[in-house]
């Protein structure tokens, strides 16, 4: 099975885009199908043909996904990770990457002082010396020192691992373009098997999530860890303009692909989808 034409594969899974309703071109069929001779071979064929296509892409998804995060935490473990950690104890290059660590790292010890104090006026610590606050004080702000060295370290490790896992991807990518082909099949033949009832839930689930009221706050953080997952600045001009207008060029393109595509193909599923979200 290994050797069939992708070509006819595809077309066993996948209804080209017409401009009749994919529900009357499917009962049509159907029609045909029941006054073909041989419907029971060719049934039989395109249960194996599925079945295949089903098993062929579950194993590449899964490759595409379990070996880059393995040579990611491999590489950072044993190899990136001490290799960094070498080089950074030689050079001593600093404590933070960005100015955005610094400024987290001073918030951090003045809000430690300012408990600090507090817990004095109430008489948690009553006999509290000045020295004693300054000790306390300075080991905290060594605390702080050392969980940003960290974070930095870490910074680098993680860019490092990533380059690494991008390009073990786009290797298995590039080298799986048969597999590739399978799995978009697969998928598109799994969408559009959808009923139309599950094609608006999803739709309305996705829009809302990544296009939605309250999604520039789901945005703000994702931009905020990945932004400290590469030691990068949090810059808070970058986040907004990146805010105002992603959203927006992504509801574009979900709204175009309703219309270009959805809406040929399987025009209740639309009708559905805007009487949900009315």
């Amino acid at each position: 099975m290994k050797y069939w034409n992708l070509r006819q594969l595809n077309q066993s899974t996948i209804e080209k885009i017409s401009p009749m309703p994919r529900s009357i071109t499917k009962t049509f069929d159907r029609f045909k199908q029941e006054l073909n001779p041989q419907a029971e071979m060719e049934a039989l064929e395109e249960f194996r043909v599925s079945r295949y296509q089903t098993i062929a892409s579950m194993k590449y998804l899964i490759m595409i996904i379990i070996v880059p995060l393995v040579v990611n935490q491999f590489s950072k473990n044993f190899i990136i990770g001490p290799t960094v950690d070498y080089v950074w104890n030689i050079n001593q290059p600093g404590i933070f990457l960005n100015a955005s660590q610094e400024e987290r790292a001073l918030i951090e010890l003045q809000r430690f002082e300012e408990k600090l104090h507090f817990e004095i006026l109430i008489g948690k610590f009553p006999d509290l010396s000045n020295e004693l606050l300054k000790t306390k004080v300075k080991e905290q702000a060594l605390l702080i020192t050392q969980q940003y060295v960290q974070e930095s370290i870490n910074a680098i490790k993680n860019i490092l691992a990533d380059i690494l896992s991008a390009g073990v991807l786009s290797i298995l990518i590039i080298s799986g373009r048969r597999e590739l082909y399978i799995l978009k099949s697969f998928i598109n033949e799994l969408i559009y098997g959808l009923s139309d009832t599950a094609k608006a839930f999803l739709i309305i689930l996705f829009t809302d999530i990544f296009v939605g009221f309250h999604s520039p706050h789901g945005w703000e953080v994702i931009l905020e860890v990945g932004l400290r997952h590469f030691g990068l600045p949090e810059n808070r001009d970058f986040i907004f303009l990146f805010i105002s207008t992603f959203p927006v060029v992504l509801d574009t393109i979900f709204k175009y692909w309703i219309f270009r595509y959805l809406n040929k193909v399987s025009p209740s599923a639309v009708a559905t989808y805007h009487s949900m979200n009315e």
